[in-house]
């Protein structure tokens, strides 16, 4: 177990790339035999701008990891964090609870937040208005956003006292997570279910990009569905009724392309319809 730690610790940049390439191709092929939704749109156009948005995501992550490591690297000399308060534990369980308190803090928490505050929430809409949720969908976050959640997660690494194993290989599973999430795959309804009590399902994840109120603002959860249920954000909707989009910002033409993406952020705030459940 500690050599699996160890291999994270150290994990070069073209494992991290394979995991990147391999995951959205094997999930992008997938969606073309089981389907939840057949799409009527030209996948590879529609892929564009969410890979535009994935390569400048990677680029902001990489040019701030340095911060990552000095940050990880401190809180282990110094004992600081939750992890480094508890008791001896078995290192299965230390891996668990390092996942599952940064999933809370990198990913559960800014989610939380970018829905709350109205110009956080202008930079998130650009995830929110693919009308086309696929798994090309995963990391198709403004610039803004990708700094944004890198401060939730470099603030994560101090409150948990997370090493640097601990750090990438959660953000290896959030990848794999993500794109399983959006993607266009239709799963047994009872499978995706029972996955749901645990993990982030595609269907769960898929209710919060309805495209009105409540639902928008529900099931922010990216690997484990616990934070979701725990906090009570959690909701339910039949996938055949799913909308995807944002019903104020309803032209697909500008919502599909790079320049009007970029500057989505600094729109004028529209709410969200709400509707009764």
């Amino acid at each position: 177990m500690q050599d699996f730690l160890n291999h994270f610790e150290t994990i070069p940049s073209s494992h991290r790339s394979l995991i990147l390439v391999g995951g959205l191709t094997f999930f992008w092929l997938l969606e073309s035999s089981v389907p939840l939704f057949k799409f009527k749109y030209k996948k590879w156009q529609h892929a564009i701008p969410n890979l535009f948005f994935t390569v400048t995501t990677i680029i902001i992550n990489f040019v701030l990891a340095f911060l990552l490591l000095k940050s990880a690297d401190w809180v282990m000399l110094n004992d600081f964090g939750i992890l480094n308060w508890l008791p001896k534990i078995p290192l299965w369980l230390y891996i668990i609870l390092g996942v599952l308190f940064m999933d809370f803090f990198g990913a559960y928490l800014p989610h939380f937040v970018e829905h709350k505050i109205k110009p956080l929430w202008m930079v998130h809409l650009v995830h929110h208005t693919d009308h086309y949720v696929d798994t090309t969908t995963a990391n198709r976050h403004h610039p803004i956003e990708s700094v944004i959640r890198f401060v939730f997660t470099l603030f994560g690494v101090f409150i948990i006292g997370a090493p640097m194993g601990i750090v990438m290989l959660y953000q290896s599973l959030s990848l794999v997570a993500t794109q399983f999430t959006h993607a266009n795959i239709k799963l047994p309804k009872s499978i995706d279910k029972t996955l749901s009590y645990v993990l982030v399902s595609p269907d769960m994840h898929k209710v919060h990009h309805h495209y009105v109120l409540p639902y928008t603002d529900s099931n922010y959860g990216n690997i484990f569905s616990i934070w979701d249920r725990l906090l009570g954000t959690y909701m339910h909707l039949d996938r055949e009724k799913l909308v995807f989009g944002v019903d104020v910002f309803p032209d697909e033409i500008e919502n599909g392309q790079i320049n009007n993406l970029l500057k989505q952020p600094f729109q004028k705030y529209k709410k969200p319809t709400i509707i009764n459940q």
